[in-house]
């Protein structure tokens, strides 16, 4: 029996967002696809980074706007985000986190726990050649528990 591996979780319908793109549609992308981050991708497809509404929210805040997204206790849906003043000069890859953690389809399940439980992570970026093809979430791994009863 062969080990269940990275590829047998993902999700394969995973939306990538351009390093190019300006804040604006950015936070647009993310409230149209109802989620609250996104891999970032280059012009030829390849991965770059990673994004979220919580960045969008950190290039949006200035110190004389209150707290900040500091004091976010959970990382907002994006139905609950408002579009605030966006800088024109910004793209995606101004504000991106270019650390962005992936493994491969044949990663197994234990790389993929050990990799998400190491660096607290809550899903993990599946590859093939550096393009990204899928993403697993706490709750893929979570779905083998209840396949297995």
């Amino acid at each position: 029996m062969r080990p269940i591996v990275a590829s047998d979780l993902m999700n394969p319908d995973v939306v990538t967002v351009e390093e190019d793109r300006s804040l604006k549609e950015l936070a647009n992308f993310l409230i149209e696809h109802q989620i609250s981050g996104a891999p970032v991708v280059d012009a030829d497809g390849a991965l770059v980074g990673v994004v979220s509404l919580v960045d969008v929210a950190r290039a949006t805040t200035t110190k004389d706007d209150g707290p900040g997204v500091s004091f976010l206790r959970h990382e907002p849906r994006a139905d609950e985000f408002e579009l605030g003043d966006f800088d024109d000069e910004l793209t995606v890859a101004d504000i991106m986190t270019p650390e962005a953690w992936s493994v491969a389809e044949d990663a197994t399940v234990s790389e993929v726990a050990s990799m998400m439980m190491r660096h607290h992570l809550h899903r993990v970026i599946v590859v093939r050649d550096d393009e990204v093809v899928g993403i697993v979430s706490t709750s893929d791994l979570l779905g083998l528990l209840i396949d297995a009863d």
